[in-house]
C-alpha cells in the first residue's frame, strides 16, 4: 500500500511538471534553483535590443514618388517626433516582463513542494519609464499619427480633415505646426494648390526657427509649377528673400525673385516713380548673373535681363543714339544668347521643349523690337521672319512686320499681312493700329479715295471703343470694380449669354486689357482660383459639408479679393494707357483725313487748270512671278487657313516712283 502510494505521488509530480513544460517563456524567479535561474535570465537580455533593431527597420521614411526629394526631407524631419519614443522605451526596460507574485498554495498540491516560499535574493528587475520621453505616445500624439497613416495611404481628404481637427484644438498648440504641415500637404495632393499655399504661407510666417520652415519652402517651388502663374508665389519668396534656401532650389530661388523685380519694376514706371523703378530693374540684372550658364533657369532669368537693358536704352529718342547706347547692345547680345540656349535639341523633356521654344519666339520678338526702335528695319524683319507659323506670336509678328515693310517701301507684303490680320478667323484680335497703317500706305500712293474710306471704318469701329473707355476711367472706381467689369465680360462669353452693343464694345477692351501680359497672367489665376472653389461641389459628402472646407473657402475667398485688387489696379493703369494710345490714333486718323482732302482738293485743282489731262496717279508695273516652291493664286476675298500669313497685295497703281520710296529711312538704316 505504501509503495503503491510512493508510485502515484511520483506519477502527480511528473504530471505537474509536465504541465509546466510548455511555458517556458514565463520567469521562475521566484524559485531558487542554486543559480540556474541567473543563468536563463542573461540570455533573454541579449535578445531585448535586437528586437529593437527589428522594430527600427519596420518603420522606414516613406518615400513620394512626385517631388520625393522634398518628402523625403520632410520626413526625416517628423521621424524623431513619431518614432523615437517608441524605441527609446526598450532600452531602459528590464529584459523580460516581471511576473505577478504567486498567491499561496497555488501549484503545491499537496506535494511537499512550498512554491510560496522565496529564497532570499534581489528583488527582479521591473519596467521603468523615469528616463523615458512618452509624450509621443499619449492620446493627443496618436490623433497626429493617425493623420500621418492616412496622408501616407493617399487618403488625402481623410487626412486634410483628421489635421484639421487638431488644429481646432486650442488645448494642442504644441501639435499644430506638424498637423499644418500635413495639411497642406494633403491639400496638394488633392490638387487644391491656391488652399495648399494658404497653408504653408501660415507655416513660413512664423519665422526661420519654426519646424518644417525649410521644407515648406521648397513646397513653393512645387507650387509654382503647378499653377498656370507663377507669380502667385513671387510675393512669398519675395518675402523670404534673405533666408538661405536649398542648393537643389537657390536657382530657381533667384529667378523667381528676379522675375519679381521686374513686375515689380514695369508697375513703379506706369505710376510714375522711375528712381524705384531703377533699383528693381537693377537688382534683375545682379539676380541673372548669380544664375550660372548650365542651369536650366539662365535662359529665362537672361530674357529679364535683356528687357531690363532693353527698359534703361530705350531712354534715348534717337535712333542714332539708340544704335551706339551700350544699354541697347547689350539687350541685343542678351536676346542672342537666349536664342543660342533655347535651340531644339534632343534629349529635353516635352515640357522643357514646350517652355523653351516659347522664350525662344519671344526673344525673336525683343529681338525685332530693338532693330525696329533703331530703324534697322531689315534687321527687324530677319528676326520676324523667325517665328514660326500659327504660335503664340504669331499675329503679334505679322502686324509688326506690317509696319517695317512699309518702312522700306515694301507695300504689297505689308498690305498681305493686313489682309491675314482682318481676316475671320481673328475677328477678336486688338489690332487698331492696322486700319491706321493701311490708310497711309493708300495715302503715300495717293490713293486718297481709298484711304478716306478705311478712316471711315475706323472710327467707326474704335470711336465707341473710345467712348466707353473713356467713360470707364472717368468713374473714377475702386481698382476690383475695374476688374469685376471685364469678369463679366468673361462670364458672358463662357456661358454664351447674349450680348448688347455695349457688351460687344466691353469685349473690345476685355482684349485690350489682356494684351498685358502681366494682367492676362493674373487673370488667369483668378479663374484657376475659382475653379477650385468650385471643385469642393465634387468632393465627397464628408469633406464638403466640414469645417475644414468652410474654412477653406474662406481662405480662398481671401486670396481671390487680394488678387482681384492686384488684377483690378493693372485693368486700370492698362486701360488708362490704351485711352491715351486710342485717342493718339483718332487724331493721327483725323490728321491723315485733313491731309487727304487737301491733297485730294490740290489734285482736282490741278485736273482743271490742266483741262483734265494730267494724270498723277499712274499705273505700276509689276509681275505675278512667284518663287519655285511657291504657287500664284488670285484672291478674290474668300480666306483658307492654310493661305493665312501668305497674302500679298499687288499695288497696280499710284504716284510713288517705286525705286525712290522711303529713300530717307532706308538711308537712315544703312548709317
Amino acid at each position: 500500500m505504501m509503495r503503491s502510494f510512493r508510485l502515484i505521488r511520483v506519477a502527480v509530480v511528473g504530471l505537474s511538471l509536465a504541465w509546466t513544460a510548455p511555458t517556458f517563456a514565463q520567469s521562475f524567479e521566484g524559485l531558487d534553483l542554486s543559480g540556474q535561474s541567473k543563468k536563463k535570465k542573461r540570455p533573454t537580455k541579449k535578445k531585448r535590443p535586437t528586437r529593437k533593431a527589428r522594430t527600427h527597420k519596420a518603420k522606414p521614411a516613406p518615400v513620394v514618388q512626385d517631388d520625393a526629394g522634398d518628402d523625403a526631407a520632410a520626413s526625416s524631419s517628423e521621424a524623431p517626433t513619431t518614432v523615437a519614443p517608441a524605441e527609446a522605451a526598450p532600452a531602459e526596460a528590464a529584459p523580460a516582463p516581471t511576473p505577478a507574485s504567486p498567491p499561496a498554495n497555488t501549484g503545491s498540491m499537496g506535494m511537499g513542494l512550498d512554491l510560496t516560499q522565496e529564497a532570499p535574493k534581489p528583488a527582479a528587475p521591473t519596467m521603468s519609464f523615469d528616463a523615458v520621453d512618452v509624450s509621443g505616445k499619449t492620446a493627443d500624439r496618436q490623433r497626429l499619427d493617425v493623420a500621418v497613416s492616412l496622408f501616407k495611404n493617399d487618403e488625402y481628404e481623410k487626412a486634410s480633415m483628421a489635421a484639421h481637427e487638431l488644429l481646432e484644438d486650442p488645448k494642442l498648440a504644441g501639435l499644430h505646426t506638424e498637423a499644418r504641415y500635413v495639411l497642406a500637404k494633403s491639400l496638394y495632393r488633392m490638387g487644391m494648390y491656391h488652399s495648399s499655399l494658404g497653408e504653408f504661407s501660415k507655416i513660413l510666417s512664423l519665422g526661420p526657427s519654426t519646424k518644417f520652415f525649410k521644407t515648406s519652402l521648397e513646397w513653393l517651388f512645387f507650387i509654382s509649377r503647378k499653377t498656370k502663374n507663377e507669380t502667385v508665389i513671387l510675393d512669398e519668396i519675395a518675402r523670404h528673400a534673405n533666408q538661405e534656401f536649398p542648393e537643389k532650389y537657390r536657382n530657381e530661388f533667384r529667378y523667381l525673385l528676379a522675375r519679381y523685380h521686374f513686375v515689380r519694376g514695369r508697375a513703379l514706371d506706369q505710376v510714375g516713380q522711375p528712381e524705384e523703378a531703377d533699383k528693381s530693374f537693377s537688382e534683375v540684372k545682379r539676380l541673372a548673373l548669380t544664375i550660372p550658364r548650365t542651369d536650366p533657369f539662365f535662359p529665362r532669368a537672361k530674357y529679364l535681363e535683356g528687357l531690363s537693358s532693353f527698359r534703361n536704352g530705350s531712354r534715348q529718342k534717337d535712333a542714332a543714339a539708340k544704335r551706339a547706347n551700350g544699354e541697347m547692345l547689350a539687350a541685343i547680345e542678351a536676346m542672342k544668347e537666349v536664342v543660342r540656349l533655347t535651340r531644339p535639341v534632343a534629349g529635353k523633356t516635352p515640357e522643357q521643349a514646350k517652355a523653351d521654344k516659347s522664350l525662344r519666339e519671344l526673344a525673336f520678338m525683343q529681338l525685332a523690337r530693338t532693330h525696329y526702335g533703331m530703324q534697322q528695319n531689315r534687321f527687324a524683319l530677319f528676326y520676324l521672319g523667325k517665328v514660326e507659323r500659327g504660335n503664340t506670336q504669331w499675329l503679334e509678328s505679322l502686324f509688326e512686320s506690317a509696319w517695317a515693310n512699309y518702312r522700306v517701301g515694301q507695300y504689297e507684303q505689308a498690305l498681305g499681312n493686313l489682309i491675314t490680320l482682318s481676316s475671320p478667323f481673328f475677328r477678336e484680335e486688338y489690332f487698331p493700329e492696322a486700319l491706321i497703317l493701311k490708310a497711309v500706305i493708300y495715302y503715300e500712293n495717293c490713293r486718297y479715295r481709298e484711304s478716306t474710306s478705311i478712316l471711315g471704318d475706323f472710327e467707326r469701329t474704335y470711336l465707341p471703343v473710345h467712348d466707353q473707355l473713356e467713360a470707364l476711367v472717368k468713374k473714377n472706381m475702386e481698382a476690383s470694380e475695374y476688374y469685376s467689369v471685364l469678369a463679366d465680360v468673361q462670364k458672358k462669353n463662357k456661358e454664351g449669354l447674349e450680348k448688347n452693343e455695349t457688351d460687344l464694345i466691353l469685349e473690345r477692351i476685355l482684349r485690350l486689357a489682356l494684351t498685358d501680359q502681366d494682367l492676362r497672367k493674373t487673370n488667369d489665376s483668378i479663374l484657376e482660383l475659382e475653379a477650385e472653389m468650385d471643385a469642393f461641389a465634387n468632393r465627397a459628402d464628408t469633406f464638403k459639408y466640414s469645417e475644414l472646407s468652410k474654412s477653406l473657402l474662406d481662405g480662398l475667398k481671401v486670396q481671390r479679393t487680394a488678387l482681384i485688387s492686384k488684377a483690378g489696379i493693372m485693368a486700370k493703369g492698362k486701360l488708362e494707357t490704351e485711352l491715351v494710345a486710342l485717342k493718339q490714333l483718332l487724331a493721327n486718323g483725323l490728321r491723315i483725313k485733313f491731309e487727304t482732302t487737301t491733297k485730294e482738293k490740290e489734285f482736282l485743282e490741278e485736273q482743271l487748270k490742266a483741262g483734265g489731262r494730267t494724270a498723277i496717279v499712274k499705273k505700276y508695273k509689276y509681275s505675278v512671278a512667284v518663287q519655285d516652291d511657291q504657287l500664284y493664286w488670285p484672291y478674290e476675298g474668300e480666306y483658307w487657313r492654310d493661305e493665312l500669313g501668305t497674302y500679298q497685295y499687288t499695288m497696280t497703281k499710284g504716284c510713288i516712283e517705286r525705286d525712290t520710296a522711303n529713300r530717307n529711312v532706308q538711308s537712315a538704316e544703312a548709317m
